[in-house]
């Protein structure tokens, strides 16, 4: 029995998207802007991931610093109650 040879396709090369941060080159973000510190936020409260907002590994550190700085100087909450967590600690309690 020979075996069948496979053939590979060849792989798409796929273009990293530019960090909108160096796109407009900032060099340092303000915690005290909660406005746009709050873009990198989920609905939850927590810090979106590079992969999804599409920041350099230098700017998402930037970012995340700035975020904890925030939270600590109380300029953006650390966790942000939606309508279902309020019932959840309703029945609770």
């Amino acid at each position: 029995m020979a075996k069948k040879k496979i053939e590979k396709k060849p792989r798409k090369i796929l273009k990293k998207k530019p960090c909108r941060l160096c796109k407009g080159k900032v060099t340092s973000i303000d915690y005290r802007d909660a406005e746009y510190v709050s873009h990198f936020i989920s609905d939850r409260g927590k810090i979106i991931s590079s992969r999804l907002s599409g920041n350099c590994s230098k700017h998402q550190r930037m970012v995340a610093n700035a975020v904890k700085k925030a939270r600590l100087a109380a300029v953006i909450p650390f966790v942000r109650i939606t309508e279902g967590l309020q019932r959840k600690r309703r029945r609770t309690q």
